[in-house]
């Protein structure tokens, strides 16, 4: 496990009273934020989520224990953090580059400088254009992605977010929901951790990588555990709605005990772990030439020796074998002891036209292709069916090697787009189902 950024250690809050009792709002607790994870603390109103918040960003000393920065106390450290709050605090007399510009101000970063990475910041949040706008003339949402753009602006380690969504409409919320995911996901934002507090259950169980819920009278914490889905989350599917009932459970009812449904997740139904999710290489194969080879062998009555077919379409075996390979992972075709035989669903995909064709390839794919179905469950999952490429890139670097990567990814996307289970936007660089994708620029919010 990766070394903490923060840790708490035993931190308490409490406040001595004059008749030498004391409030206890926190108990003592030990919590911990590591790199490459989004962590959401839920709790109660009123159950010192913002008061653990200020002490694991150093505004707010600890009635007791620690809180360490990289396994060194608080004490004289400033933490490279920055905090994301609920009312926006906006300078109103400020333009959004000037507010964007004003935290690098104050840690004296030249002209020029703070000048070009505030512009680069407002355009990655979706402001491009709105940069002489002062705060009055922008709507809640876009007021909110300026303070995104001022509190990454520093490139913090870990950006804090105290229910940042709370003062928004839902479908404002949702889409910055959407688009701060994305950003993280594709590596576009420059910190390395993500602690948000919230009292919104399911914007825990949809962001997070970790949850941890807190009781009250004083906190503590009640439950502390991973979600274990991959992104991006369908709200509908069961194992969500299993994370979002058992936080409401644990929330409303602390006199019962309730199991984690991750931790059932992660066995198989005969009780065996579950494995990692292994994606074929798929051979380089072009869809149009496993058509072809499916028409020939449908001519040459449904099998042939492999070596001899090779010789007489004058092509080396090792030319075509990717073909035969790649018929065989779709199910078209059966290899044996060189002989390459067709199956009758190859057959009804030689015989049939164009479009039917294209059917039949997109059924097969879905069901044999691993990365073919990723793709298409996470634009489905997708609020707005659109995702960047670098998301799946990132995803086969965890199993193949650099150049291979982009040569499964190419071959993915040629099967994806014959099989109309997604569009390919190669400026934009991002996939999309071509019917139900919203790619307007985020900036196009009102």
């Amino acid at each position: 496990m990766a070394e903490a950024i923060i840790e708490a250690r035993a931190v308490e809050k409490y406040y001595p009273q004059p008749d030498g009792n004391r409030i206890e709002v926190i108990a003592p607790t030990d919590l911990s934020v590591s790199p490459g994870k989004i962590v959401a603390l839920l709790g109660p109103s009123g159950s010192g989520k913002s008061t653990l918040l200020r002490m694991l960003t150093g505004l707010s000393k600890p009635s007791s224990g620690h809180v360490l920065w990289h396994g060194k106390t608080m004490d004289g450290q400033i933490p490279n953090v920055s905090i994301v709050f609920q009312s926006f605090a906006l300078f109103p007399w400020l333009t959004v580059l000037d507010n964007v510009e004003a935290p690098l101000i104050a840690r004296g970063v030249g002209a020029i400088e703070r000048h070009k990475r505030a512009l680069k910041m407002i355009d990655t949040v979706g402001l491009d254009g709105f940069e002489t706008a002062y705060p009055k003339e922008l709507s809640g949402g876009m007021k909110q992605r300026v303070g995104f753009a001022r509190a990454l602006v520093v490139e913090p380690e870990v950006l804090f977010m105290d229910e940042p969504f709370s003062a928004l409409d839902v479908l404002t919320a949702e889409n910055l929901r959407s688009e701060l995911l994305e950003l993280w996901l594709s590596k576009k934002m420059p910190t390395t951790a993500i602690f948000i507090v919230t009292h919104n259950i399911e914007e825990a169980v949809s962001l997070a990588d970790r949850v941890i819920v807190l009781g009250r009278n004083p906190a503590r914490i009640r439950s502390d555990f991973e979600i274990d889905i991959p992104q991006y989350r369908d709200r509908k599917s069961p194992r969500f709605l299993a994370y979002v009932d058992y936080i409401y459970k644990t929330l409303t009812r602390p006199q019962e005990e309730a199991a984690v449904p991750g931790k059932a997740a992660q066995l198989s139904g005969d009780g065996q772990a579950r494995t990692r999710t292994k994606f074929q290489m798929l051979p380089h194969a072009r869809p149009g030439g496993i058509a072809g080879f499916m028409e020939l062998l449908t001519d040459r009555g449904g099998r042939d020796d492999l070596y001899k077919l090779a010789d007489e379409l004058a092509m080396d075996v090792d030319d075509l074998l990717p073909i035969v390979e790649a018929s065989a992972m779709l199910g078209f075709a059966v290899l044996r002891e060189g002989d390459v035989e067709i199956t009758p669903e190859g057959r009804k995909f030689g015989e049939a036209d164009i479009q039917a064709q294209k059917a039949i390839f997109r059924e097969a794919a879905l069901k044999n292709v691993a990365i073919l179905r990723l793709m298409e469950n996470t634009l489905h999952a997708k609020r707005d069916h659109a995702i960047g490429e670098e998301f799946f890139r990132d995803i086969l670097d965890e199993h193949f090697s650099a150049d291979e990567v982009e040569r499964q990814f190419e071959t993915a996307l040629n099967w994806g787009r014959y099989a109309e289970i997604f569009d390919y936007d190669s400026e934009a660089g991002r996939l999309f189902h071509r019917e139900d994708a919203d790619v307007l620029p985020a900036a196009s919010e009102a």
